[in-house]
């Protein structure tokens, strides 16, 4: 995998996991890939293949076992937690710590990494803000309080808080979750637009793999003895998506482009 200016993310050789005192615990190795400026790409797998646990080492949150993380051609590792919080911004499966504040306030945490040791908010911060605001569709709730939103516009909203961190990477842990089957499509149709709009690559993992295949301009497919990285149309060719889940209950029908349930 070479160098090239219009990688925004890439992996070499990555392996990921957890460390203990007597060895490491492998969850997946040799994933390699390389996002472009502007692509929505999305993480897919079964459940406890590693998809939250690549994501995490993605954002420094967790450390790589093996391999290199690159961001804009330079190692993850050479990022301090600052520089790195203005280039990649993180929508994890958590709810905010608080949803007693507005949805304004929520999305002006997002200008964090660039306000003083006051918090103090310029007029290019509040720029940011509203731009978020009105890029989610989310200016009308803006005096709203976070308790009072449904989860699709919670997810909005913190969806505008990370493009109020204005980073050219936004990474986002299984962001539709908890809604039904409009507002899961509503919220991939969001990311979709995002990246067009803005230039944001986007990368987020999801267990909706047919909405992602519709979507999605790549996909990371985290089969259990290896992952394999391309567009949709590429991956289904090669029947990549046969290999997520054991093949007795469902099984992925190449030509629908879908999963079907064997009878």
């Amino acid at each position: 995998m070479e160098e090239n200016p219009k990688y925004t993310l890439q992996t070499k050789g990555l392996s990921i996991g957890y460390h203990n005192k007597k060895e490491n615990h492998v969850v997946a190795k040799d994933i390699n890939f390389s996002l472009e400026k502007g692509e929505l790409i999305g993480l897919v797998g079964s459940n406890g293949i590693g998809k939250s646990t690549l994501l995490r080492t993605l954002c420094k949150v967790q450390k790589a076992l093996s391999g290199e993380i690159l961001i804009n051609n330079q190692n993850l590792k050479s990022y301090t937690f600052e520089t790195l919080a203005e280039t990649l911004s993180v929508v994890l499966t958590e709810t905010p710590a608080s949803k007693n504040i507005t949805v304004l306030e929520l999305v002006a945490l997002g200008r964090q990494p660039y306000t003083n040791w006051l918090g103090t908010i310029t007029e290019n911060d509040k720029k940011h803000i509203i731009q978020a605001l009105k890029a989610t569709e989310m200016m009308s709730f803006r005096d709203r309080k976070c308790f009072e939103l449904s989860d699709g516009q919670l997810q909005r909203a913190l969806i505008a808080r990370a493009l109020a961190q204005d980073t050219p990477i936004i990474i986002l842990d299984e962001p539709t979750t908890h809604l039904d089957l409009y507002h899961r499509a509503s919220i991939l149709k969001l990311l979709k637009n995002l990246t067009k709009t803005t230039g944001t690559t986007i990368l987020f993992s999801t267990h909706e793999i047919d909405l992602a295949i519709q979507l999605c301009d790549k996909m990371l497919v985290m089969a259990p003895e290896e992952s394999y990285f391309g567009n949709p149309c590429q991956l289904i060719e090669a029947g990549h998506f046969s290999k997520l889940f054991p093949k007795n209950l469902i099984d992925f029908d190449v030509e629908a482009g879908r999963f079907k349930i064997i009878n």
